[in-house]
This record gives C-alpha cells, sequence and structure tokens, in this order.
C-alpha cells in the first residue's frame, strides 16, 4: 500500500498501531478451534487468523466457509480449504447478509480470530438461534512505536490520510503517540473500512472521517485517492 501511494505521488511511512502474535494459552485455543472446525458453518475473520490457526491443527472440516474479504479467502484457498463465501460488502454486516449465515437457527457457527473483534457477528449470529463458538488463535497487542514512526508523523504537511482497519488498532495507535504526534495526526482525514470504525475515527477527534469500500488495500487507496481529488 505505502509502494502505491508513493506511485501516485504521496509521501507514505507506517504508525503501526498493533502488533500481532499467538494467544498466551494454546491448549485452550487449539480445544476451542477443534470445536469450531466441527461446526456447520465457519467463519475465518482476517488472513492472520487462518496463519495462526493453522498452526495449531490441520484445518480440515466439513462447515461451510466464510471470509470477510478476498484476502482471507486466499489464505483458506492456499491452506487448502477451496469452497468460500465472500460477501458483497467486505465487513461483519455483509458476512451476516450471505445465505450462508441468514438461517442458522439450531446450526453451530464457528469465529476464528482475536479479541477485541467481530462482536457484532457473534452477537447476531446468537440471536438468529446459531450455537455459536469463538476461537481466538492470536492476539493484538500495541506496537513498539519510536522516534522512528514519530518524526515522519511531525513533519507532515496538510492533506494527511489515515487508513483504518481495526478499532483496536486505532485505540492503540492513540495511547501510544506523544500529545505533539496526536495532535499532529488527528487535523487529517481517516479512511476508515467499516461504518462502525467510521464512528470511531470521529470520536477519536479526527477532524474527518470517511468511509472505504472495504479493508482491502484497494479500496483504502481508492478512497484516499478520491477524498485528495474533493479537496
Amino acid at each position: 500500500m505505502a509502494r502505491r501511494a508513493r506511485a501516485l505521488g504521496g509521501t507514505a511511512f507506517s504508525l503501526p498501531g498493533s502488533s500481532l502474535r499467538a494467544v498466551g494459552n494454546p491448549e485452550q485455543a487449539r480445544a476451542t478451534l477443534h470445536e469450531a472446525l466441527r461446526g456447520d458453518c465457519l467463519v475465518f475473520t482476517s488472513p492472520a487468523a487462518v496463519r495462526f490457526a493453522a498452526r495449531l491443527l490441520p484445518l480440515r472440516t466439513r462447515a461451510r466457509m466464510i471470509a470477510p474479504g478476498v484476502g482471507t479467502a486466499a489464505a483458506l484457498k492456499r491452506a487448502g480449504l477451496k469452497e468460500v463465501a465472500i460477501p458483497e460488502r467486505f465487513d461483519s454486516e455483509g458476512m451476516l447478509a450471505l445465505p450462508e449465515l441468514k438461517r442458522v437457527r439450531g446450526l453451530s457457527v464457528g469465529i476464528v480470530g482475536a479479541p477485541g473483534g467481530r462482536e457484532l457477528l457473534q452477537k447476531e449470529l446468537a440471536a438468529r438461534g446459531a450455537r455459536v463458538t469463538v476461537a481466538h488463535v492470536y492476539e493484538r497487542v500495541p506496537a513498539r512505536l519510536d522516534r522512528r514512526h514519530f518524526e515522519p508523523l511531525l513533519r507532515s504537511r496538510s492533506g494527511l490520510y489515515v487508513p483504518l482497519s481495526s478499532t483496536e488498532t486505532l485505540r492503540h495507535l492513540l495511547e501510544a503517540l506523544p500529545q505533539a504526534a496526536r495532535l499532529k495526526l488527528l487535523p487529517g482525514t481517516a479512511i476508515a473500512s467499516s461504518i462502525r470504525l467510521q464512528r470511531a475515527a470521529k470520536d477519536a477527534g479526527f477532524a474527518r472521517a470517511l468511509r472505504a469500500a472495504s479493508a482491502h488495500d484497494a479500496d483504502l487507496i481508492a478512497a484516499i485517492v478520491a477524498a485528495h481529488r474533493q479537496r
């Protein structure tokens, strides 16, 4: 994504909000993943969920597979799971609109991901009568930021765009930045991958919060280009 931004004439620098790591209790994660794999439907919430799950158990299942977007679907196919349903809208609302998840009363549905994400999916599936198993196979922890990250932000000029795909990552980032860096960040434009994240960016104090079509890199870049043209 940074290469694409630079190719379009922009300046790109990294502000990681979260770092991904395996959960602290692998035995519990393995047990809940095993239960999820035995269900009727199985949702992997991200490519990272596929990667960390495969380290715990072979991903063999007869469940109907669901992914929030093309990146997760590609990761599942690389893991040998070929039949994967993808929503038109790459978020929880989009997945909930899929035929596979509309009538789930009495069915077992597994959600494989990390703590702090897809709460809407879990709650709505339970409300629809599904037996939901949540397998946390990795977790997001605050990234370690230093002056290499702060200084490009402090030197940045107007026209700052911040693509966001996780509310937890946004929270981690704002907590990690010193006040001077936060004051430089928040007058910029947040490009959010979902309606909920757009609201979170507004609540965090961004001067402008717009929504991309999905969390896919190409959609985030396209939203930045469109926003910049309208300035």
